[in-house]
């Protein structure tokens, strides 16, 4: 099978952004569940997108956010698209809302991109690449401990029943940590990390389409994602994760 690389998809991601940026349909608000919300401009990208993606290459099958995806083959290449990751942060109008799309191969992605086009920043990552904001090389910083860390946390907004847990968690980060953050768009967080402006993060309830672009930017800039549970978090499900810039990245696993 003939892959696509990375410089083919860049074009269709950018010209993607341009709707995002036209917010219209910005206003059509859907509920999929409490807290969980999808706009027109959702579905308008997400179409977009695929349809790009399957006429130049309709052998590699498609993942997206905002569609039923039983029907994919893990074993086989496919996309994974999320087509606004951080939509409540659109909805507002916050510019923290980024197109992630990776094409994943054996389970693994061979390369990816998160493009914010509020900024104007696009991270992009190949396999033994490398990782690189609009071009230029990225790495993580230099932080040594959980000590010296500005951390993400993840509120898991839709899963609030355990709120209360996760509250503690949170504040046992905080104070062990310089400081936390919160974005609200798990692909942005792992950018972030991987550019050396943030240090570590953690998130309950990631699934894939949240995950396998910004962990694969963040691994090529020397940072490293894993289970909250121990191992590699899964692309073909949900999954709890905890990133770093590889250096404390049990400390923190430890407290969550």
């Amino acid at each position: 099978m003939h892959l696509p690389v990375l410089s083919d998809i860049l074009p269709i991601v950018r010209s993607a952004g341009q709707i995002i940026l036209k917010r219209e349909g910005a206003d059509a608000i859907q509920a999929k569940a409490a807290q969980d919300f999808v706009t027109a401009v959702d579905f308008c990208v997400q179409q977009y997108i695929c349809d790009c993606l399957r006429e130049n290459w309709p052998q590699i099958q498609f993942m997206g956010e905002e569609k039923d995806n039983t029907d994919i083959d893990f074993s086989k290449p496919y996309w994974v698209l999320d087509p606004i990751d951080g939509t409540t942060n659109f909805i507002h109008d916050f510019r923290a809302s980024v197109i992630s799309l990776a094409l994943v191969c054996d389970h693994d992605p061979i390369f990816g991109v998160v493009y914010n086009p509020s900024t104007g920043e696009e991270f992009t990552g190949i396999r033994g690449g490398g990782a690189y904001l609009n071009g230029a090389p990225i790495r993580v910083s230099e932080a040594r401990s959980l000590s010296e860390a500005l951390v993400f946390v993840g509120t898991a907004p839709y899963r609030r029943n355990e709120m209360d847990e996760n509250f503690r968690r949170i504040q046992r980060v905080y104070l062990s940590s310089h400081d936390i953050r919160r974005f609200g768009c798990t692909a942005l967080e792992l950018c972030y990390i991987a550019c050396g402006r943030a240090d570590g993060q953690f998130e309950f309830g990631t699934k894939p389409w949240d995950i396998a672009a910004g962990w694969l930017i963040l691994r090529e800039a020397g940072g490293e994602v894993v289970s909250v549970y121990g191992g590699s978090p899964p692309l073909d499900g949900e999954s709890a994760i905890v990133s770093t810039n590889g250096n404390f990245t049990e400390e923190l696993r430890s407290l969550i």
